[in-house]
C-alpha cells in the first residue's frame, strides 16, 4: 500500500506495525517512514465452521483473548475488544493459538502442521522457534505448566498427535492410541504432569509422563469427543462431545467422577472452560444454548438461551476472570452476564469470511466508502454456510461498533459498492443491484442485471453505471434506464458528473474507454490503451485528473479533459496488480492497494489525514498520515 505525492518520483508508504508484511515498500528513508500512524485496527470475528470447535486462547495475564481467521491470529483487549492487534506470518490458515503459562510467548498452530512460537511483549512479534511435530492440520495445542512442553492434536498424515520441548523441538513422548483425528488436548498444569486427548473415534485417552506414555483409552461418547479440558487446580477434567454428554474425571488417575447432567445438551458440546477457580464450568451447545455448572454435583446453575436461528448455535467459549465469552456461529463474540442470563452483557459484530476476489473485500476485508465520518462495508460470502454474511454493515469508524442492514440483500457474494448522499448500492454475482437506505440501514429491492456485474459507480440524482461482463448498464431510481452490449469485460466504472463522462475499464483489452452521458445514454469518446487488465478507475474531487491502476502494477494518470497523459510509467512500485485507488478530497495524493501474499484490497480516505486500509489480513486499519514530515508536494 502506498501513498503518491508527485506526478513523478516520490512515495510516502504506510507501514503497518507488521513491516515485514509489505517488503516491497521497504525501501523509503526514515523521513518517509514517519509520515504515518496507526490510529485504530477493526478486527475481524473468528471463521466459524458448522459442526467444528472454535479454540479461544486465554491470557493468564488476564488483559486479552486470542482466537484465528484465515491466516490471522487475533489478539482482542478482552475488556475493550476494540483494541487488538494482529499476527499474519503464517502461510496458510491458522486454527488454534494459545498463551504459555507466563505469558510471555503465543503459540499457533495452522493447516500444515507447524507450530509458530513468537514473542508477546512486542508489536513486532519476533518469531522464537517454528516447528513441524507433523504435516497435516493442528486443531488444537496446549502447553505445560512450566512453560516448557506444548502438545498439539489434529490429523496428521502419520500420526494425530505430538508433544515436544519448546525450546527445542525434540520430542518428549508418544501421543498415541486413538484411531481418528484428535479433535482436542489439554496438559495438567500441576505435576504430576498429565495429557489428555478427545478424538473423532469417540474416545477420549489418558496420558503420564514425561516422557509421556499412553495410559488409557476411555470410551464413554457415543459420538465425537470434541473438547477436553483440564480444570485451573489439576484436580478434574471434563470431556464434552457430539452426543451432548459431558463427563467428569479425576485429573490424576482419569477415574470417572460423575457426568453434567443427562445429558448437558439437547445439541452437541463444542466447547468448554473452567472457572478460575476450578468450581464451576461454561459449556457450550449446538443447541444454542451456553450453561454453567457446578462441578461438585454435575447441576446446571444459570442457563444461556442464545437464539433460535441456526447462527444462534454456540461453538466456542472463554471464562477469564470475571468474563464469560462465548462464540456463535455468526461468529459473533458474546460476552455473558451470570446475573442477567436472558441478555448478553455485549455482542461484538463484524463478518468472517475470506476471498480473493479483486476489487471485493471479503470476511473482514472490507469494501469501505467515505461519508460524513462513517463507512460503509460489505463482507462476501463463498456461499457454501449458512451464517450471516453477504451483508452490508454500517460502522462507526471512531469506535468501531457497526451494524448489520435489515432485510433480504444478496444471495451470494458481493462484488462492489457505492455510496452518495444517503445511497448505498451494492452489486453482487447474484446477478443483482441493490439500492439501499445509509440512515435506515435497510436493503432496498434487487435489480437484476443483464450479466454478472463487476464494478459500479454512482453520483448525486440516483445515477448508477454498472459495469457487467458483457453489457454497460446505466440505473436510475431503482430501474434500469440504459444497456449496452459490449466485448471488452467490462471491469470497473468511474463517473466524471461535472463533464458528463463516465470512464469503464477494460479486463480483455487492456483500455480505458471513455463515454460521453447524455440523457442516460452512452457515446464512447476515447480509448485509452494500457498494458493490463484495468482494475480501477478515479477521478480525482477537483475533476483535473483520472488515475487508471492495471493488472501490469501500473497507475498511469491523465490530465483532463483531453485525457493527455500525465505520468506513463513511473508510478510503478507495487509488486502485484493494484487493487484499489483513492483521491484524498483535496486531490494532492492518491493512496493504491497491492500486494502479492497479504493483499491490501481496498483504500478510502476519511479526511486528508486520515486513510482506511483493508486487506487480507482479515482487518480494517485507519491510518493518521503527516503529507508534511514526507517533505513532498502533491499531484499539484
Amino acid at each position: 500500500m502506498g501513498i503518491i505525492n508527485s506526478p513523478v518520483t516520490s512515495f510516502p508508504v504506510l507501514r503497518p506495525s507488521f513491516a515485514r508484511k509489505y517488503p516491497a515498500f521497504n525501501k523509503q528513508d526514515s523521513a518517509a517512514k514517519m509520515a504515518y500512524e496507526l490510529v485504530n485496527s477493526y478486527a475481524t470475528l473468528p471463521r466459524t465452521t458448522r459442526g467444528m470447535p472454535i479454540v479461544l486462547g486465554g491470557d493468564p495475564k488476564g488483559k486479552n483473548f486470542l482466537y484465528v481467521n484465515g491466516n490471522s491470529v487475533i489478539i482482542r483487549d478482552i475488556a475493550n475488544p476494540s483494541h487488538c492487534d494482529v499476527y499474519t506470518e503464517h502461510s496458510c490458515q491458522v486454527n488454534v493459538a494459545k498463551y504459555s503459562p507466563s505469558g510471555f510467548y503465543i503459540a499457533s498452530g495452522d493447516n500444515s502442521g507447524k507450530v509458530r512460537i513468537w514473542d508477546t511483549t512486542q508489536k513486532e512479534h519476533i518469531l522464537k522457534n517454528e516447528f513441524q511435530p507433523f504435516f497435516g492440520p493442528i486443531k488444537d495445542l496446549a502447553w505445560s505448566g512450566d512453560n516448557q512442553r506444548i502438545c498439539v492434536a489434529g490429523e496428521g498424515r502419520e500420526k494425530y498427535g505430538h508433544v515436544f520441548n519448546a525450546d527445542t523441538g525434540t520430542s518428549v513422548g508418544e501421543i498415541m492410541g486413538q484411531s481418528k483425528p484428535l479433535n482436542s488436548v489439554d496438559f495438567r498444569a500441576q505435576r504430576p504432569f498429565r495429557i489428555v486427548t478427545a478424538s473423532e473415534d469417540n474416545s477420549v485417552a489418558f496420558f503420564q509422563g514425561p516422557p509421556f506414555k499412553f495410559n488409557l483409552t476411555i470410551n464413554d461418547h457415543s459420538r465425537f469427543a470434541n473438547c477436553v479440558r483440564y480444570s485451573p487446580n489439576g484436580e478434574t477434567f471434563i470431556s464434552g462431545g457430539a452426543d451432548g454428554r459431558a463427563f467428569i474425571y479425576d485429573g490424576k488417575t482419569a477415574e470417572k467422577k460423575g457426568e453434567l447432567g443427562d445429558p448437558a445438551h439437547q445439541g452437541g458440546i463444542y466447547a468448554l472452560c473452567f472457572s478460575p477457580d476450578s468450581t464451576s464450568v461454561l459449556t457450550v451447545s449446538g443447541d444454542k444454548t451456553a450453561k454453567i455448572w457446578n462441578v461438585t454435583d454435575g447441576t446446571v446453575t444459570v442457563q444461556f438461551n442464545m437464539g433460535q436461528k441456526v447462527e444462534d448455535m454456540q461453538v466456542g467459549c472463554l471464562w477469564q476472570g470475571e468474563y464469560l465469552l462465548t462464540i456463535s456461529l455468526s461468529g459473533y463474540i458474546n460476552y455473558l452476564d451470570k446475573n442477567n442470563p436472558d441478555k448478553p452483557t455485549a455482542d461484538y459484530k463484524g463478518t468472517q469470511q475470506a476471498n480473493n476476489q479483486h476489487g471485493a473485500l471479503t470476511g473482514q476485508e472490507y469494501n469501505i466508502l467515505r461519508e460524513l465520518g462513517w463507512c460503509v462495508m460489505y463482507p462476501l460470502s463463498d456461499g457454501s454456510r449458512a451464517t450471516v454474511l453477504n451483508t452490508t454493515r454500517h460502522w462507526d469508524i471512531q469506535t468501531g461498533n457497526n451494524n448489520i442492514f435489515q432485510g433480504k440483500g444478496h444471495s451470494n457474494q458481493i462484488q462492489d459498492i457505492a455510496v452518495v448522499d444517503d445511497l448505498v448500492v451494492t452489486i453482487g454475482i447474484d446477478d443483482t443491484l441493490i439500492s439501499s437506505s445509509a440512515s435506515m440501514s435497510q436493503y432496498g429491492q434487487p435489480l437484476k442485471m443483464p450479466s454478472q456485474p463487476k464494478g459500479l459507480d454512482v453520483a448525486s440524482g440516483g445515477l448508477c453505471v454498472v459495469a457487467c461482463i458483457n453489457n454497460i448498464v446505466i440505473v436510475r431510481d431503482g430501474r434500469i434506464v440504459y444497456s449496452d452490449s459490449v466485448k471488452f469485460e467490462p471491469q470497473c466504472v468511474a463517473i466524471h458528473s461535472s463533464q458528463g463522462e463516465v470512464a469503464i475499464g477494460g479486463g480483455a483489452d487492456n483500455s480505458v474507454h471513455i463515454y460521453k452521458l447524455g440523457s442516460d445514454i452512452l457515446e464512447e469518446k476515447h480509448v485509452l490503451q494500457q498494458i493490463g487488465s484495468i482494475t480501477n478507475i478515479k477521478y480525482s474531487p477537483d475533476d483535473v485528473y483520472m488515475a487508471a491502476a492495471d493488472g501490469n502494477r501500473k497507475i498511469v494518470l491523465y490530465a483532463l479533459p483531453d485525457y493527455t497523459v500525465k505520468v506513463s510509467s513511473q508510478w510503478s512500485m507495487h509488486t502485484a496488480k493494484v487493487n484499489s485507488l483513492a483521491w484524498s478530497p483535496d486531490s494532492l495524493h492518491i493512496a493504491s492497494a497491492a500486494h502479492a501474499q497479504s493483499q491490501v484490497v481496498r483504500v478510502e480516505w476519511l479526511d486528508n489525514k486520515t486513510l482506511i486500509s483493508a486487506g487480507h489480513d482479515s482487518c480494517i486499519k485507519r491510518w493518521i498520515i503527516d503529507h508534511q514530515s514526507s517533505g513532498v508536494k502533491g499531484v499539484k
